[in-house]
């Protein structure tokens, strides 16, 4: 309530408090999804489905690539089964990755961005969908552009959203990304780039001597 308001208006955050009711809400929510992305990835029922995430999987990249082991000690699975999963899985994602390189294409995103280490297909295709299509797009990015802030608007505090936001990139790694695309892009040279990387750890070491 008031409390909460007089926080953040000190703090200049958004607190976010979520009763029992809306916490529980959410968990059964992230249930359902994770359940219908399972039984339609996976071609499985709602009773593996559920048992997956009750479990802990939250995604068909960890039912892929965790330890055949691990799946056949879940209560009800056997080692057959567990194969079966893993397959089915690794095709999803074949699947998935075909489509969208189909649309990062369709979009026009250049190949070199397409393979820049520390972006994903599902990264590059957004990048595309928000018009940085070239090195040189990506390379006149600010940090913002990919991470999403926050401004005040008529006195109210309003979040724009990043075209990276949602992989949960930090600034950091959004910089490197930039500064890396700005060197391929000619913008700046590699020695530039060392120096100024020299001059920001000298200066952070300074802060915490």
């Amino acid at each position: 309530g008031q409390n909460v308001r007089l926080a953040a208006q000190l703090t200049g955050f958004e607190i976010d408090i979520m009763t029992e009711e809306e916490e529980s809400a959410k968990r059964q929510e992230e249930f359902r999804h994770r359940s219908e992305l399972f039984m339609t990835g996976l071609d499985v029922d709602d009773m593996m489905a559920g048992l997956l995430v009750s479990e802990g999987f939250a995604k068909i990249e960890e039912i892929a690539y965790v330890e055949i082991e691990e799946l056949a000690d879940i209560e009800g699975m056997d080692e057959e089964t567990a194969q079966e999963l893993q397959t089915r899985a690794a095709e999803y994602l074949e699947e998935e990755a075909r489509k969208l390189d189909a649309r990062r294409k369709e979009l026009g995103v250049s190949d070199d961005v397409a393979n820049m280490e520390g972006l994903d297909l599902k990264m590059v295709v957004a990048l595309g969908e928000n018009d940085v299509k070239s090195m040189e797009d990506l390379a006149g990015c600010a940090t913002d552009d990919l991470t999403g802030w926050t401004e005040r608007v008529d006195g109210e505090r309003k979040h724009y959203d990043g075209i990276l936001e949602k992989f949960k990139i930090s600034a950091e790694d959004a910089e490197s990304l930039i500064m890396r695309a700005r060197v391929a892009a000619g913008w700046v040279n590699e020695e530039d780039l060392r120096t100024e990387e020299a001059t920001e750890e000298e200066a952070a070491a300074g802060e915490t001597a």
